[in-house]
């Protein structure tokens, strides 16, 4: 894989969110801008790919600790409010 400047050698499990997030965000930019080789364009779509769905499960991991914090041993809500509501 050619270096763009980005971690490609990191292993993604291993980041924590905030890095997979802002090295998605710089491969955004970079796709966004056009000037990327195709070749390298490819391999970075599939890395900006992977970072997306681990961003993803790190939130619904998060998601879920929050739950059990927020959700009392009697199974009723322990006063917090949910982080998402839609109305």
């Amino acid at each position: 894989m050619a270096d763009n400047g980005m971690t490609d050698t990191t292993s993604i499990e291993a980041l924590p969110f905030e890095k997979a997030l802002a090295e998605l965000e710089e491969i955004v930019r970079r796709l966004e801008r056009g000037d990327v080789p195709l070749e390298d364009s490819i391999s970075i779509y599939e890395r900006g790919e992977a970072l997306k769905k681990h961003c993803e499960q790190l939130l619904k991991k998060a998601e879920a600790r929050i739950e059990k914090i927020t959700i009392g041993p009697d199974g009723q809500a322990a006063g917090a409010t949910p982080l998402d509501v839609s109305e």
